[in-house]
Formats: C-alpha cells, structure tokens, sequence
C-alpha cells in the first residue's frame, strides 16, 4: 500500500506546480488568438502562399527542438505514405480552406465552425476505431452541433452573401478533412515523436502548396509585405504552431482527457471575444446562437470522454482538438 500510494503521488506531481497550468492557459489564450493574426495577416498576404510559408517556418523550428532529442524519420515505410495522406488533409486541404474562408467570414465563425472537428472525429473514429463506438448521448451532442452549423450558414448566406456561406462550409470541410486524418493517424499508430510526427506531416502538406502558391500568388519576394503581415506570419508560425505543438504533447501526459479537451470549448468564445474587441467584427444574435448550439453539442461529446482518467497515449486526446 506504501509504494502503491507513493506511486500514485509522483503521478499526479507535475499538476502541482506552476507549469501545467501556465502551460494550460498559453494554448488557450494562443489557439484563441490565432484566428485573428490570420484574418489581419490575410490584410496583405494571399492564403496559399500564407498558409506554406507559416508551416515551412514552423517545420524548421520544430527539427531544430528535436535534433539530438529524438529520431527524426520514421521506421517503416508504410508510415511515410500515412503522413503524406495525413499530411495533405490536415494541412494542405484544411489550413488552405481555412485561410481562404477567412477572406470571407468573420475570424470569431471561423473558430466556432472549426469546432467541429470533434464531431467529424467521433463519427470517423466510429468506423475506424472498434474501441471508440458512437453512444447515444455523443450522437445527441453532434446533432446539436450540427444544427448550429446550419444556422451559422443559413445566417451568412441570407445576410453576407454566396462567398461568406461557402467560406463557412470551406470551413467545416477543412475540419472533416483534419478529422479525418487524426483518426487515422491514431489506427495506424505511428511509433515517431509528437514534434516530428507534426513535422512530416506539415512536410507532405505544404510541399504541393510551395508550388501552387508559386504558380497563383506569384514570387513571395514580390508580396506586400508589411512589419504587422510580417508579425502575422511570425506569431502564427513560432508561436501558435510549433509551441503550441510542443506545449501540447509536454502537458498530455500531465492532464486528463477532459481537462485537456476543454481547450476546444475555451478557444471559440475567446476568438469571438478578440475579433469583437480588436478586430471590429461583429456577430448577429442568430451567428451567436448558432455558435451556442455548436459549443453545447461539442460539450455534449466530451463530457463523459476520460473523466477522471489520465491520457496515456498522445493521439486519444490530440485528434479531437483543433489546431490553428
């Protein structure tokens, strides 16, 4: 009983300190704002080439964090051809069609419609995953969800026009294509370190858009680069990618799958909260309603997910949040 308790007390050590909640509160804060750094940045930066350019810089940052740390290719060769697929729908498909839909919808709708994902997850995980089926209550939960994604729609169509309603369903195809790739990275359980797991799969995503970017946006060198584009595409790369990525995977083994899944329900009001504030967007009773109906189904789907349990394997909790 001694080592038993004594065991159990270096388990919950780390949530002592300072760290995990400081840790906690910068993926909040920065995964909030990241959605109006891309809509101010979009101000003179096309999205293609936005979208490569951040997650090349990104790539870069977290290579140099893991030279020497870890191993930095993968031991089979079957899982190149699972992040080159990952890759593409996470990054390519997702992050470009997010970008794009930011042209058009307001930063604080794309953050609810990304909120998604969840939802995508849980019915691709039903398929791909025997040990995750759909329950009744989560079922409930991606019906209401679901129901908030139309009014949201339903709203930009009828009052911002044909581009605003199909930035918001870019928006929650990019979050299905995430979902998907998520699941399957989970099925096929890759043995290579969260960082560079990210980072091959940043690889493959962006390698196409390096040269569709080229051939629609044009020479980089010729952009309007601006010092607040410039701090836009910074912050978006170091800051809300490669740290936030890294903040992740450090605090998964120190928390529960609920308390680290209840950053998808902070991140969304707090992007509505900044876009309202600093970026003069504004949002309709029925945008927030649908936004409300969005948040209770996603919360509906985690509220018995690991309570009380702590993540023991990276890819349980990740799939399920959305990273911007």
């Amino acid at each position: 009983m001694k080592t038993k308790s004594a065991g159990r007390k270096r388990n919950w050590q780390p949530k002592a300190g300072w760290g995990v909640p400081a840790a906690w509160l910068t993926l909040c804060i920065v995964w909030s704002s990241t959605w109006l750094a891309i809509k101010i940045g979009l101000r003179d930066l096309p999205p293609i080439s936005f979208v490569a350019i951040r997650f090349l810089i990104a790539i870069v940052v977290l290579i140099a964090v893991s030279i020497g740390r870890t191993r930095l290719l993968p031991l089979r060769r079957n899982d190149y051809a699972v992040l080159a697929i990952t890759g593409i729908l996470m990054f390519a498909v997702n992050y470009t069609l997010l970008f794009w839909a930011e042209l058009h919808v307001s930063s604080g709708l794309a953050a609810v419609l990304q909120a998604t994902i969840p939802i995508f997850g849980m019915i691709f995980a039903h398929w791909m995953l025997p040990d995750e089926p759909l329950r009744l209550q989560k079922l409930a939960g991606a019906l209401i969800a679901l129901g908030g994604v139309t009014v949201i729609c339903s709203r930009l169509l009828g009052f911002s026009g044909p581009l605003a309603f199909w930035g918001g369903v870019a928006v929650v195809i990019g979050a299905a294509s995430a979902a998907f790739a998520n699941v399957l990275v989970k099925a096929r359980s890759i043995p290579l370190a969260p960082a560079m797991l990210a980072a091959w799969q940043m690889i493959f995503g962006i390698a196409p858009l390096l040269v569709l970017g080229f051939a629609i946006d044009g020479n980089p060198a010729r952009f309007h680069w601006t010092a607040m584009s410039v701090f836009c595409l910074l912050y978006l790369a170091v800051i809300g990618s490669a740290l936030t990525f890294l903040l992740l995977y450090w605090l998964l083994p120190r928390l529960t799958v609920a308390q680290l899944q209840s950053i998808s329900l902070i991140t969304p009001p707090g992007a509505v909260m900044l876009g309202w504030s600093l970026g003069g967007e504004t949002f309709p009773v029925w945008s927030l309603l649908g936004a409300a109906f969005v948040l209770v189904g996603v919360w509906m789907i985690f509220r018995k997910v690991g309570t009380g349990q702590r993540v023991v394997q990276q890819e349980g909790a990740e799939a399920q949040l959305p990273h911007v």
